[in-house]
């Protein structure tokens, strides 16, 4: 990617030369010779905005809500043998209640499941298997989003957007950081921004104006085989949202089975598998 953009406008200077009229045994007059204008101040060159500040406005906004839930458009780069790339997709709908409630359902074309925290056990339920396992977290989301991490190597990115530390998590070990400008997206005014780490380089639309949230998240796996892109456009941002009481409680249904999570070997890191397309499956 680029480091820089350069927007240049070309200028087409038209000059319209008009013959006097003359009449016979007339003399031509020379034309005047044009008044230089009286130079003026320089333009002010038009500040361009902080994208890490943005980002953390964005961030902070979350913070400060009690609740709020979104949907999202998810669409997943699969990289198989010879480089051969296929895109599929999941339908997301997300809620919280910070700091230690969370629901995020998942319905896409590999997969279908279910990840819920109620305080006390972080639950993940796969709807196509019926099975599920849950986790002993009891605190808050970030404590419990970390343990699934770190022990057993279970990550759900849109998740972290409940958490207190987003702001922080999102501007970490940054190497370069872009504004690109305002561009829309769906119709909405947004911040375009770009920001590279070692391993990823993502961009973010975030809303211009007094609710900075979300719109259209790009992550380009930059160090993966192919380079696999994920990319999620967010709608229907609630920030009153009405959950029932058993919104963030997992009841198992009929014939689900109980399993246990995989921990991860001591100094093992969680990449993402390659997964064969279903023949069939669900979109």
């Amino acid at each position: 990617m680029n480091k820089n953009i350069f927007w240049r406008l070309g200028f087409l200077a038209v000059i319209l030369l008009v013959a006097p009229t003359a009449g016979f045994g007339q003399e031509k007059k020379p034309a005047p010779t044009p008044q230089a204008a009286a130079p003026g101040p320089p333009a002010a060159k038009e500040a361009i905005p902080d994208p890490k500040e943005i980002l953390r406005q964005g961030a902070d906004f979350l913070k400060k809500q009690q609740q709020f839930s979104f949907k999202a458009e998810v669409t997943n780069d699969q990289v198989f043998e010879g480089g051969k790339k296929l895109q599929f997709a999941q339908e997301v709908t997300a809620s919280f209640r910070c700091p230690d409630k969370l629901r995020i359902d998942g319905e896409g074309d590999l997969e279908s499941k279910l990840l819920i925290f109620d305080g006390k056990t972080l639950t993940l339920y796969d709807k196509y298997k019926n099975h599920y396992a849950s986790l002993d977290a009891p605190g808050d989301t970030d404590a419990a989003l970390d343990k699934a991490y770190k022990d057993y190597g279970l990550r759900v990115g849109l998740a972290e957007l409940g958490s207190a530390k987003l702001g922080e998590r999102a501007t970490r070990d940054l190497v370069h950081a872009l504004y690109v400008g305002l561009h829309r997206v769906r119709g909405v005014d947004c911040h375009h921004l770009a920001f590279d780490k070692k391993d990823v380089h993502y961009q973010l639309w975030i809303a211009a104006g007094d609710k900075p949230v979300l719109r259209k998240m790009v992550i380009n796996q930059k160090k993966l085989p192919g380079s696999p892109q994920w990319t999620a456009y967010f709608s229907d941002w609630n920030f009153s949202p009405t959950f029932p009481e058993n919104m963030f409680t997992f009841t198992p249904p009929p014939g689900a089975q109980k399993i246990k999570f995989m921990p991860l070997k001591k100094g093992a890191t969680s990449e993402p598998k390659k997964v064969k397309p279903k023949k069939g499956g669900k979109s």
